[in-house]
């Protein structure tokens, strides 16, 4: 059995949104014409700077990953952007947990008519058969979406058996 001072860490990888690539590749290809057409004119040279710093921003949020840990009761999650800027997005509570379980199972359904819950979606955004998303109750206010794996799922469990569900 773990104790409750026990570490699992988990990746997972966002879809990259259809949007956000055709954005960065049509925002490079501006900057690139703009460039060439630059040569001497101050305005497309100003277009150019704008266009990069454009096609910049968008790629960190093209590719984003979501790291969970969980540490002494405690889960954090935060976002990687483009594999190289880390940002912490939130944390969570083992003792202020309503219930996880996963995201189509019946020891959800009271709290699914339930609409005052924000919703926080931290999963990859792939559809899976089986679902492999979990959906935790937090607190009152917020809803949140995980792709948990069994370690993950285990060391929750051991700090909070009576909301923690597998089925």
């Amino acid at each position: 059995m773990m104790s409750d001072n026990s570490y699992v860490e988990l990746l997972v990888a966002r879809k990259a949104s259809p949007l956000m690539l055709f954005l960065k590749y049509l925002l490079i290809l501006l900057a690139a014409l703009s460039f060439l057409l630059g040569l001497g004119n101050i305005i497309f040279v100003i277009a150019f700077i704008a266009f990069a710093v454009g096609a910049y921003f968008v790629s960190l949020n093209a590719s984003i990953e979501y790291e969970y840990s969980y540490c002494e009761r405690e889960i954090t999650v935060d976002k990687i952007l483009n594999k190289s800027r880390r940002k912490k997005v939130a944390t969570f509570e083992t003792e202020r947990m309503e219930a996880i379980a996963p995201s189509r199972s019946y020891h959800l359904d009271e709290y699914r008519n339930k609409t005052n819950y924000r919703k926080l979606d931290f999963s990859s955004g792939i559809e899976q058969q089986p679902d492999v998303t979990y959906t935790m109750y937090y607190d009152g206010r917020e809803k949140v979406i995980f792709e948990l794996n069994d370690d993950f799922i285990n060391a929750l469990k051991n700090v909070a058996p009576r909301k923690v569900f597998t089925d």
